[in-house]
């Protein structure tokens, strides 16, 4: 019996680069769009008007090109963006095609600009990569698509766009990985199936141990427990390591793995709630990216948690006014059920910072609905105790076509986290991104930490970009890169 649920992890296509063209697969252009102060006429190829607007994809009925995608004004981000519409276009031609008996095409050549540099060929690549990225649970046939791009450039650009291209291939590896993570349904997708499905994916430079919940209680991963009680499936926590020899920093990462969030008794309203089976992106991310990381053999030590957990409703759930005592033994005063990220991170924390003595902490988590308001879907929240920090995740996410913006960690609300019964509120008051990465700050023991809040730009209802609708994959390759960085 085929099983209906996609591959994990995606296969993407292939892309590879040549020096000329050769007969037989069809070919793709792309076009800048003429400047505004430039009076031209409009391009036409076999009657088809060419705008050249970036993303703007034509087909073209006769001619060397079967397809033309704009550019725009030529910025490495247009690239990404043609690169993405182009596949889309591609694969809908073929199953045109296909549905029209015609003979099926798995691979395209695409023409590259004269002026196409190592950073637009990076772009590009990663929308072409990620552009068709498609999950879909079905019992029929997946439908067509282009198996090989074939990039076609000067002889001597040939070797570094290859080099480049392929570390490219494996930031949207960790992009893909993190969206099948983040789209498995959630009667799929348990903390164990989560578990046991990074342990699977990790490759061979990444140590996983998998701790259950008979650990977790002996240990005293007081938030993990509270959050997963009421749910018949336990929580886990995910510990994967990477060591090269001769490391020059240790990073360590935590991301929330919620792989269902009703919102516990504290239940979220019934529109939407189908979406929660994308709470565990920012553990997705972490997952996705150590694997990136070790498959890139970057110089740095990466250790990775990710405390799985289902929050549901039961007799055996947690309840707003709970005292819950963490790893390590501070106490929390729960407010809001709801708040269930912030409980199982804060134990990740304090026992990634105590158990590995890492240089600096990252944390990723679709953390609050307040991030959304403030920032949009497309721009991810960060909040920071080390400026170099911060300006590191800022420009290792703006090398890889992933925006961030930093929010003030402002002390006048630091005391609303005092607790009256507890060490520390759960929910304290005043504005909710800010407190609740106030919060979180009181589980990092004073080490350089950057707290990152993808509640906006975790999930897409539409294309735009490299991006398609459900799980975007965000924040996996700023962490690749970030990595990257510190090497």
């Amino acid at each position: 019996m085929r099983n209906p649920l996609p591959p994990v992890p995606t296969s993407l296509l292939d892309i590879e680069v040549a020096g000329d063209l050769r007969r037989g697969a069809p070919v793709a252009r792309l076009v800048t769009a003429p400047a505004d102060d430039v009076e031209s006429e409009p391009l036409e190829i076999g009657g088809v008007r060419i705008t050249g607007k970036a993303g703007d994809v034509q087909t073209v009925p006769a001619g060397e090109a079967r397809w033309i995608a704009g550019l725009g004004n030529g910025e490495p981000k247009q690239y990404r963006k043609a690169g993405a519409a182009l596949v889309r276009a591609v694969n809908a031609g073929l199953a045109d095609d296909v549905d029209h008996g015609g003979k099926a095409f798995r691979a395209v050549q695409l023409v590259l600009p004269e002026e196409a540099s190592g950073e637009h060929v990076t772009e590009l690549a990663l929308g072409l990569l990620l552009g068709g990225y498609k999950f879909k649970v079905t019992g029929e046939d997946a439908a067509p698509s282009v198996r090989t791009v074939r990039l076609v450039a000067h002889d001597r650009a040939v070797p570094t766009f290859t080099e480049l291209v392929s570390r490219a291939s494996v930031l949207a590896a960790s992009t893909a990985l993190t969206r099948d993570l983040a789209n498995t349904p959630s009667n799929i997708k348990t903390p164990a199936w989560l578990a046991d499905t990074a342990a699977r994916v990790a490759g061979p430079r990444v140590e996983v141990a998998i701790r259950d919940e008979k650990w977790l209680t002996a240990q005293g991963f007081g938030g993990v427990l509270a959050v997963g009680g009421g749910s018949s499936r336990p929580p886990r926590l995910i510990e994967m390591t990477y060591r090269p020899s001769g490391a020059a920093k240790h990073l360590l990462l935590v991301g929330k793995g919620i792989t269902f969030d009703t919102g516990g008794l504290s239940i979220k309203p019934a529109d939407g709630m189908h979406l929660m089976r994308t709470d565990m992106a920012g553990g997705a991310a972490v997952i996705a990216a150590i694997r990136g990381i070790a498959a890139l053999e970057l110089p740095v030590r990466v250790t990775a948690l990710v405390p799985a957990a289902e929050n549901h409703v039961s007799g055996s759930a947690y309840r707003p006014g709970d005292i819950v005592r963490h790893y390590g033994g501070k106490t929390t005063e729960v407010g809001n059920t709801d708040a269930e990220g912030r409980m199982v991170l804060a134990d990740a924390l304090v026992y990634g910072i105590r158990r590995f003595n890492p240089d600096l902490v990252v944390d990723a988590a679709t953390l609050t609905g307040a991030m959304k308001v403030s920032l949009g879907l497309r721009t991810g929240g960060l909040f920071a105790t080390d400026s170099a920090l911060a300006a590191s995740v800022v420009e290792a996410g703006a090398r890889v076509g992933e925006a961030w913006w930093r929010m003030p960690l402002t002390e006048d609300y630091a005391e609303n986290v005092r607790g009256e019964f507890g060490d520390v509120r759960q929910t304290p008051a005043g504005p909710g991104g800010i407190t609740a990465a106030l919060f979180l700050r009181e589980f990092t023991a004073g080490l350089p930490w950057a707290h990152l809040d993808i509640a906006g730009p975790a999930r897409s209802e539409k294309n735009y970009d490299d991006v398609v609708p459900g799980a975007t994959g965000f924040a996996a390759r700023t962490l690749v890169e970030l990595a990257a960085s510190l090497a």
